[in-house]
């Protein structure tokens, strides 16, 4: 079963915490966490208006503007860690999918320890669909990570519920790209 997934994250270096993953498989089973040990004031303007404003804990959004609220958890990495283990259950196997997955995949390696702590179900490499996108469009794979994924959406009519920088909504998207892409 693929997963599509994305993070967001405090920031572009090694100690940035998680602020929030989102999950959806490709028969729609979705999961949306929320890491509540952040200190929000240590974040940027960037992070505040694009970022934590489309979550439910720091943000005030409604769960039910980002998922079902069944889908929804929030907690610390140790209890997100746990959530997870019990997520991925109802999976045979899984591939992770994301986007520009180097960033990601560390990230959420980093929730189980290492990659030789993963459920062994799950594989320990990442699909990433910007190589996609730089195949299916005949482009490099710097074109590719500046292409605008909701632009190419758009090329093709599909919408996709939710907002720009939620991780849930940038995982539908990574789904639906992959699904053009193939």
């Amino acid at each position: 079963m693929r997963i599509y997934f994305d993070t967001e994250f405090e920031g572009l270096y090694q100690d940035a915490k998680l602020i929030s993953i989102g999950l959806i498989s490709e028969d729609n089973r979705e999961l949306y966490i929320e890491f509540n040990d952040i200190n929000v004031d240590k974040q940027d303007d960037w992070i505040k208006q694009n970022v934590l404003a489309n979550t439910v804990l720091y943000g005030g959004k409604n769960i039910e503007d980002i998922t079902d609220k069944s889908n929804y958890y929030v907690g610390d990495k140790d209890g997100v860690k746990e959530v997870l283990i019990e997520w991925f259950k109802q999976f045979i196997e899984v591939q992770l999918v994301s986007d520009v997955c180097h960033y990601d995949f560390v990230k959420f390696i980093d929730i189980f320890g290492t990659a030789f702590d993963l459920p062994s179900h799950i594989n320990a490499s990442c699909h990433d669909i910007n190589q996609d996108i730089a195949n299916h469009f005949f482009i490099t794979e710097q074109k590719a990570f500046d292409m605008s994924r909701e632009e190419i959406l758009k090329t093709y009519n599909i919408d996709v519920w939710g907002d720009k920088h939620n991780s849930l909504y940038d995982a539908r998207v990574i789904k639906e790209i992959y699904k053009i892409t193939r």
